[in-house]
């Protein structure tokens, strides 16, 4: 066994690990990346301890010196990485103790790894949702900025259900709809930064410590709400990792369907958009291929980031307390659902703008496919003909044109009186796309005054 793993744990034991399965609990190769955070709650919990008279301010101004040496060799990529050290905790303090001597053998005094690393992970997520949280705005503002670039002149985009035209809508309704969706995921991330801002630092092991610390003094150096206030909840829970993979997950989702639109929008048989050629790829052996692979693949993570989430509830859900070493588990798939998220944020961002509409294609599948069938039966419901007869009877008139090879655009009013004598010349107004779409004005509609309301709306919650 190495005089530092002896050092670390090894007291108790009189053989050395064996090699498969000390790289098997080594965690350093991932959890380096809360190298610096580690340092951060380090240096507060020096602070404390000569603040309460545990250590001098000597020695604390020594191990201060000595952790910002440590940082300033990870920042220049000089840092040593040892397996035998097992994880980022005990790197950093081999090396502080290599630097300063006996003393840094002092900081772990009132602490236990099982608290640190609850601290740093919720220093470290605390700073990746608040980064997070701006690529949401930024995407958030592109959707606005399209939104308004669309809607004067309106840009008519067929709307959609069962994948079938529906109705037609604004093409900045579109956007809004995704707008309203992300802004919905940026207050789940906020909500989950906000629960997680408590400090476990101080709980030690399990059970607290019993030496004079001071736990509100380190919440407040590393900018916590306040402590814990369980030892045992403190370093035996992950939900607020649990709880950001789920605001994460969800947030995927979200950029995956909008992928999949563009990826359906831009294909040969929608032809309502022409994908950038800086977000798309060719094949290797046809040589017209335009491939939306940007799109696919940040469609395709949405399964990887809901698994992040899936396979950390399914660590979490039958651990008894306190802290066990399947917490190892947590950081590997937050750090990746984090990147993956913050990615497909970045890309979506750079590639809206650059996506060229296409008007007439747009506005020729808008109208066609009886789109604007429903405006007929509205139009006959507020003549007085109960809704579901008016139902009746525009489907009557689709079943004709169906079977006639006719649009609804292609019908006289003597055609629409066939079907019922409350057909007046006006309801032919309701066959063209531009009067239809105005119509769709109550609130949250589809109608260019409302549209241009909620970018107004929606301007001001972004600080424009």
């Amino acid at each position: 066994m190495s005089q530092e793993t002896q050092r670390t744990w090894g007291g108790r034991f009189s053989e050395a690990p064996n090699q498969l399965a000390q790289e098997f609990n080594a965690s350093w190769r991932f959890d380096q990346r809360l190298a610096l955070v580690d340092i951060e709650g380090s240096l507060a919990h020096a602070a404390m301890l000569a603040q309460q008279g545990i250590i001098s301010p000597e020695e604390s101004e020594t191990l201060r010196q000595g952790l910002m040496q440590v940082r300033e060799e990870i920042l220049c990529g000089k840092f040593v990485w040892r397996e035998e050290l097992e994880d980022v905790h005990m790197n950093v303090e081999t090396r502080l103790t290599e630097l300063v001597g006996p003393v840094g053998g002092k900081l772990h005094t009132a602490r236990s790894r099982n608290d640190q690393v609850a601290t740093d992970l919720r220093l470290w997520l605390r700073g990746e949702l608040t980064g997070t949280l701006a690529e949401l705005e930024a995407l958030r503002k592109v959707l606005v900025s399209q939104a308004e670039k669309y809607v004067d002149p309106p840009l008519i985009l067929p709307g959609y259900t069962h994948l079938q035209r529906a109705m037609p809508v604004l093409l900045s309704h579109w956007f809004l709809a995704y707008y309203e969706m992300l802004t919905r995921d940026a207050g789940r991330i906020q909500d989950a930064q906000r629960r997680l801002n408590e400090s476990p630092l101080g709980a030690a092991a399990l059970a607290g410590t019993g030496f004079p610390i001071d736990r509100e003094f380190t919440a407040r150096q590393l900018g916590f709400t306040r402590p814990m206030r369980n030892s045992l909840d403190a370093v035996g829970s992950r939900d607020f990792v649990l709880e950001a993979l789920a605001a994460l997950a969800i947030g995927q989702l979200t950029l995956s369907r909008m992928a999949e639109e563009i990826i359906l929008y831009t294909s040969f048989e929608f032809g309502f958009a022409v994908l950038p050629d800086a977000f798309s790829t060719g094949s290797s052996i046809m040589p017209q291929k335009k491939n939306p692979d940007i799109a696919e693949l940040i469609r395709g993570k949405a399964g990887r980031v809901v698994g992040s989430f899936v396979g950390l509830a399914t660590v979490v859900k039958g651990l008894p307390l306190a802290y066990n070493k399947d917490f190892q588990e947590d950081k590997e798939p937050l750090f990746d659902a984090v990147d993956t998220y913050r990615a497909s944020l970045r890309l979506l961002t750079a590639m809206l703008p650059e996506l060229v509409w296409r008007p007439e294609p747009m506005a020729k599948a808008a109208e066609s496919g009886f789109s604007l069938a429903t405006e007929l039966a509205d139009y006959l419901a507020h003549k007085g003909l109960p809704f579901r007869e008016a139902h009746h009877v525009v489907g009557q008139i689709v079943r004709y044109c169906i079977e006639g090879g006719k649009e609804l655009r292609d019908l006289t009013l003597q055609d629409l009186q066939g079907f019922h004598a409350l057909f007046e010349a006006d309801a032919l107004e309701l066959t063209r796309l531009e009067t239809a779409i105005h119509r769709r004005n109550s609130q949250g509609g589809t109608a260019p005054l409302r549209v241009r309301e909620a970018i107004e709306v929606a301007k001001k919650e972004i600080g424009w």
